[in-house]
């Protein structure tokens, strides 16, 4: 049997929710209410950012597979949920996951690193998102991302205009301009990882002129009032999901004591910490077979859930 360390499993007790009133916007909000509205939700959304329950890391990659879901609406790729899965898992270790799993690729790796544009992470940023960028002009950038945090703009208009920035250099950027604008946000709000919240926005009412309108681009009349709507959304999204990772989590902790495998608290860990966790994992103390034990198991218990819908190669998460 496995026991875990309480100290590791920590979980927030009760994640937080945005303010009902905050929710409530319309179409003829004023750019004073949706920035007020949008500090209130990214208030809410903050507990979460800067705690580190037992479940973080598979929050913040299931939000970042959900910018990744958008990522290929905008560059007018057909993949769904369960393609990207299966192109950044299925993928053999040091090989290329192709287009679709590396702008997952992209996603996932802003949430694992502190908020900070160094030229070599933003020219790793632009290689995965397949895009090309002079090594000068990135370094150039990150002078312009040092400026924009440190003015005295609120954070989400510091977002905005970075995203601006990009698309006015570059119109064919625009998904870097919106994974830069995550970053900004979180190094503006001293977060100590980003979270992948504005892609998943970016097709939304809140980037809509009207009902059905033409969307709106970074650099556009009103982008900042939209990002700050957009906001809004995206982290009553985000604490939902972190709702629900929270009770999933619990019930994985709560059946753990039941397992017998040698290797179980390592696929507990991976459970965690990932949006998806490959059926035929082997480790140093797992085979293939005791792991596909192991996850029917888990199963059993409705521990966790298989996420691909297939028989063989399997995916499970929380």
């Amino acid at each position: 049997m496995i026991r875990l360390d309480p100290a590791t499993a920590n979980s927030v007790a009760a994640p937080p929710t945005v303010p009902a009133w905050a929710l409530a916007a319309g179409g003829a909000l004023h750019d004073a209410d949706a920035a007020f509205q949008a500090g209130a939700a990214l208030a809410s959304l903050d507990t979460l950012a800067r705690a580190q329950p037992a479940w973080a890391g598979a929050w913040r990659q299931r939000l970042a597979l959900k910018c990744a879901l958008a990522s290929m609406r905008l560059a007018g790729r057909a993949e769904d949920e369960a393609a990207l899965r299966d192109a950044w898992q299925l993928c053999p270790a040091g090989a290329d996951p192709g287009p679709a799993g590396a702008v997952f690729g992209a996603w996932r790796q802003l949430t694992l690193q502190p908020p900070v544009a160094t030229p070599d992470r933003l020219e790793k940023a632009v290689d995965q998102l397949g895009l090309h960028w002079d090594r000068a002009a990135l370094a150039d950038l990150g002078t312009e991302i040092e400026k924009a945090v440190g003015s005295t703009r609120p954070a989400p208009f510091a977002s905005a205009a970075i995203a601006a920035q990009v698309v006015a250099l570059r119109p064919d950027a625009e998904l870097f301009g919106w994974w830069l604008a995550d970053l900004v946000l979180a190094q503006s709000l001293r977060w100590p990882r980003p979270l992948p919240l504005l892609m998943a926005q970016a097709f939304g009412p809140a980037f809509r002129s009207e009902a059905g309108g033409k969307r709106i681009r970074p650099s556009e009349n009103r982008f900042e009032r939209a990002v700050c709507v957009a906001l809004v959304q995206a982290a009553a999204d985000a604490c939902r999901l972190a709702s629900e990772l929270s009770r999933r989590a619990e019930k994985l902790s709560a059946v753990a004591p039941k397992l017998r495998a040698k290797g179980a608290g390592d696929v507990i860990f991976l459970l965690l910490n990932e949006d998806a966790v490959s059926g035929s994992l082997t480790t140093k103390n797992l085979s293939r077979f005791a792991a596909r034990r192991l996850f029917e198991r888990l199963q059993q218990l409705e521990a966790v859930r298989e996420l691909s819908g297939r028989t063989a190669f399997r995916l499970f998460g929380l």
